[in-house]
């Protein structure tokens, strides 16, 4: 009789999976302002914070669940610090991306053990972790405390926001009532602060714009191909740009935002995790390099600054 076979779980296809589930509601959950214990991003164990597609995910179900603590770890990790995972607690799936090496092959085809050539082979595991707030007998300081959420004048600049964003060597042109980033000039055009009653908005579409100015050949140089409105190379550009801004608030303290949400903008994100399960990985690592990359240019023009002030 011949022996069943248990499917491999293909993580990729899950969290792609999820994630449709989720938008076809007609929401982008990692866009409502958070914090959990006083911190805008998921922690290990350790305290060290995710990067990339695991801080995205995490976000998400942090948001969505509601949970206040920041902290994620396995149930080897728990059990390490004499806790245990309550009975019926769903774990979450996050990635881990690593590379192995593979000695070079001679012409004979068997192993050249004295060559320093070798082939590099990049993989991807998943394992499961859980928040605290689903663990028992986790010492105290996995549960911060929650710090107040500040107020903001309406329509008025936050000063560290407004130094972080002009300090950054990309013109932006305020004026008018569209939001653009415009490759043939190289110039981003913003409407003023003062059409946004929520001024935290203003950040979140500025940051949004700025990634989009990361993708030019002499920056990043990030191509999907030719986008055209619509089409599957400008729903991936807008996906990064999104993810961009939602990075880079958790630095700054605002969330993600665009002047429109609506069933065309949900609709970039649909085609494209329908048609490629691996994007959400791609466009998240895209969106991590344009937020270190925005936050370095920032730092550079502040330092830059500093030094003629002097």
């Amino acid at each position: 009789m011949a022996r069943s076979r248990t499917s491999k779980f293909d993580a990729s296809e899950a969290i792609t999976n999820e994630l449709i589930r989720i938008i076809e509601r007609g929401v982008l959950p990692w866009r409502k302002p958070w914090t959990a214990g006083g911190s805008a991003r998921p922690l290990r164990h350790n305290s060290e914070p995710y990067q990339g597609v695991n801080n995205f995910l995490l976000t998400m179900r942090t948001v969505m669940a509601g949970y206040t603590s920041p902290f994620w770890m396995t149930v080897p990790q728990a059990n390490t610090l004499g806790a245990n995972i309550r009975k019926g607690e769903r774990s979450s799936v996050v990635v881990y991306y690593g590379q192995s090496h593979k000695q070079a092959e001679g012409d004979s085809g068997a192993k050249d053990d004295s060559s320093e050539e070798a082939r590099v082979f990049r993989f991807q595991k998943s394992y499961r972790v859980f928040n605290a707030d689903q663990i028992d007998g986790l010492p105290d300081a996995f549960y911060p405390d929650a710090c107040p959420v500040p107020d903001h004048t309406p329509s008025a600049p936050i000063e560290h926001m407004q130094t972080f964003f002009d300090a950054i060597d990309i013109t932006t042109v305020f004026g008018g009532t569209e939001a653009r980033y415009n490759p043939p000039v190289d110039k981003v055009f913003m409407p003023a602060i003062e059409r946004f009653k929520n001024p935290l908005n203003f950040y979140g579409v500025w940051a949004h714009e700025l990634a989009h100015a990361t993708k030019t050949p002499h920056r990043l140089n990030r191509d999907y191909g030719l986008s055209r409105f619509g089409n599957t190379a400008y729903s991936r550009e807008e996906i990064v740009a999104e993810l961009t801004s939602c990075f880079l608030g958790q630095e700054l303290g605002f969330t993600a935002h665009t002047l429109e949400l609506n069933a065309s903008y949900l609709y970039h994100w649909l085609r494209v995790l329908r048609s490629d399960k691996t994007a959400i990985f791609k466009h998240t690592a895209d969106a991590q390099k344009a937020c270190d990359y925005l936050i370095a240019r920032s730092e550079a023009g502040r330092a830059g600054a500093t030094d003629q002030a002097a």
